[in-house]
């Protein structure tokens, strides 16, 4: 049977059964008892399952088959909902992504899962475990290893008596990278990382065997020490070409009958996990197939699966036909023949509404982004020994599909930032007389033709003078000129490249360690981001993004024969000043605006237009804003507000200063769009 027809249809939909098994499990730590939640799980799984074999997935169909078997426990009263359970539920949700994601990149969707099915199979006949995502509690031998490491009775013995004077004892597992060149050399880098934290007591294969680089990959080192395993793991990782690795904490007296029962447990695992099992009788009970909620001719919503390419080349057209109706527009006006204008009219009214359909169609909730955020919150707050609630409102707000690609990234990194930096320990929220758990609140929502979302969190706040100290420290400012500056061109700092008031640079974030990377990535959508701050209290990282990024509203401009396009998103108001009314402040041309100073910007001297000799005593300005800072852009005269299509300048283009595209106007003309953010800086 020809699969490839239904593999995309196949990938999307298994990646809505994980989202709502994700979404499901979280509900499900919060309250335990409720079977409801345990079924909603059982069926996504359920489906998966059977999907992943139709496929012709086995390593999924599978998993999700082991995973089935423990979720049928629990609503059959044989399994009780425990912290460790879910977490071994939770890491096999994560292996089966791995594997579609492995799927859609073109991948086999193979993948090692026997350390999850091990300990699901161990779940299902009752027996309590023990495990954390950091550390896999039952290490089992991968392919290229047959059975666990023995350990002779001097080693035991050594390892028995650390263990009681409070070492911990650990098997650490290291893979190198399959293109690594001096593998003997990364052994002895990793020895040195290891000493410097514990004491070696055993190496497999032997030193001398790693020395002389006879093994594959990978090699095998037990150490105890007084280390936690999360931080020996992490300065492993340090060393470079390393692929993996995996830090297994076990008890010495334990050992032997681990092996054997893990090696048991593997065979037994084997013929069981050939072939599936058909769905349970009690199943059909259970679960009756859900009603309709109407008959036929009901008002329920018809959906069909549109391959995106297709509105890309939908949208593209589209964007022909707004060029060709200006040029129909301007045609009308020169000629001025009532009919063509009449009909004209209608065809802006109906190209209207077609655009806005259009639009809608690309338009995605942001919970396509969100709702990958309540496991990471998760999972850093037990990293981190936080108590974090994470509140998402405005998940609904829609944006065009090509913010969405973009804004995932920017996002994770802030949140990590409220987290690390935001959020305080349990213990130190108490001592400022604060609840223990902390509050994240991601919140999206409509304002114009913008959508703002805001991370929002109650925890420790930015200082205002350890941001100045920085700023000064680093030539960016003086001590006089600080005091002038208000809160938010202060906290602007933080958002520079390599700025941070961090005292220790953690793993998870850093507050500045590549935030300039979010502010960039942001401002090359069109958007913004801004920061307020009370110290002690919290803060709030509000990003700003255009609706849809092809077709925008501008105030078209004139400079000598030139016509150029000013984003309306980035416009104040437009004034004519007189001459007279300009002054100086060092060496700027600027004018008084409201009270306040705006600099001026003549685009004649940026894009180097050649110049008549004919003076006027007046001058047209267009007032722009970036942020907190304005600007007045001198232009010979103003044309009018229109939509436009932003066509972008292409690779060679790319670095032209000031001008972020460009379009077509009614007449042919082509018009430069002008990028205020740019100018501003």
């Amino acid at each position: 049977m020809e699969m490839d027809q239904y593999l995309e249809v196949f990938i999307e939909e298994s990646k809505e059964h994980l989202q709502a098994c994700n979404e499901h499990l979280l509900e499900l730590e919060k309250d335990p008892e409720n079977i409801a939640i345990v079924n909603e799980i059982f069926r996504s799984a359920h489906t998966l399952k059977g999907m992943s074999a139709t496929m012709g997935y086995d390593d999924l169909a599978s998993l999700t088959h082991q995973m089935e078997n423990v979720l049928d426990g629990i609503r059959n009263m044989k399994i009780n909902v425990t912290p460790s359970l879910l977490d071994i539920v939770f890491k096999a949700v994560d292996y089966l992504e791995e594997m579609i994601f492995s799927i859609a990149d073109g991948g086999n969707g193979k993948k090692d899962v026997s350390d999850v099915v091990f300990l699901l199979k161990k779940i299902e006949s009752g027996k309590d475990i023990k495990y954390e995502d950091t550390t896999v509690a039952v290490e089992l031998k991968t392919e290229n290893q047959a059975f666990r490491a023995k350990y002779d009775d001097f080693e035991l013995t050594v390892i028995q008596q650390s263990k009681e004077q409070g070492f911990n004892c650990y098997e650490i597992t290291i893979l190198l990278r399959e293109d690594c060149l001096l593998k003997a050399a990364r052994v002895f880098m990793v020895f040195e990382v290891l000493e410097q934290v514990g004491e070696i007591i055993k190496s497999i294969p032997s030193v001398d065997q790693l020395e002389e680089e006879q093994f594959q990959n990978e090699f095998s080192v037990t150490i105890v020490s007084t280390e936690l395993s999360q931080n020996i793991e992490k300065r492993i990782m340090k060393v470079s070409e390393i692929e993996r690795v995996t830090v297994f904490d076990f008890q010495p007296d334990l050992l032997m009958a681990e092996a054997q029962e893990q090696i048991r447990a593997k065979m037994e695992v084997a013929p069981a996990l050939a072939t599936l099992d058909e769905q349970p009788e009690s199943e059909k009970e259970d679960n009756p197939p859900e009603k309709s909620s109407s008959k036929h001719g009901g008002n329920h919503h018809k959906t069909i699966r549109v391959n995106i390419e297709r509105l890309d080349i939908l949208m593209n057209l589209f964007e022909e036909l707004v060029i060709d109706r200006g040029r129909l527009e301007q045609i009308s006006r020169d000629l001025n023949h009532s009919e063509l204008n009449e009909t004209v009219e209608r065809m802006t009214r109906i190209s209207g509404d077609l655009q806005n359909i259009i639009l809608t169609m690309r338009m995605v909730p942001v919970e396509t982004v969100f709702n990958r955020f309540p496991r990471m919150v998760r999972q850093l707050a037990k990293d981190l020994h936080k108590k974090i609630n994470l509140q998402i409102i405005g998940a609904e707000t829609e944006l065009d599909r090509t913010v969405i690609d973009e804004i995932g990234d920017p996002l994770v990194h802030l949140l990590r930032n409220a987290l690390d930096h935001g959020v305080e320990t349990p213990e130190l929220r108490v001592q400022k007389g604060k609840q223990e758990e902390g509050t994240v609140v991601l919140r999206a929502y409509h304002s114009g033709n913008h959508v703002f979302i805001e991370i929002e969190d109650d925890g420790a706040g930015i200082s205002r003078d350890k941001i100045i100290e920085k700023a000064i420290n680093k030539g960016l400012i003086t001590a006089n000129s600080a005091e002038s500056l208000t809160d938010s061109q202060v906290f602007d700092f933080i958002l520079s490249s390599g700025f941070s008031t961090a005292e220790k640079i953690s793993d998870v974030s850093g507050r500045g360690v590549g935030l300039d990377v979010v502010k960039n990535t942001i401002e090359s959508l069109g958007g913004s981001i801004t920061i307020r701050s009370a110290f002690g209290k919290g803060s709030v990282f509000s990003i700003q993004l255009p609706l849809t990024l092809s077709i925008i509203s501008v105030m078209l401009v004139e400079v000598q024969n030139e016509k150029y396009a000013i984003p309306l998103s980035s416009i104040i108001e437009t004034a004519i000043v007189k001459k007279s009314e300009i002054l100086h402040a060092h060496n700027q041309k600027v004018i008084d605006f409201r009270g306040k100073v705006v600099p001026l910007v003549n685009l004649k001297d940026i894009f180097e237009v050649p110049t008549s000799t004919d003076e006027d005593d007046y001058l047209s300005v267009v007032i722009v804003k970036k942020g907190e800072k304005c600007a007045g852009l001198i232009v010979d005269s103003f044309i009018g507000q229109q939509e436009i299509v932003l066509k972008s300048l292409g690779n060679y283009l790319a670095n032209v200063f000031a001008i972020s595209g460009a379009t077509i106007l009614g007449d042919g003309q082509v018009a430069l769009i002008v990028d205020c953010n740019a100018l501003i800086k």
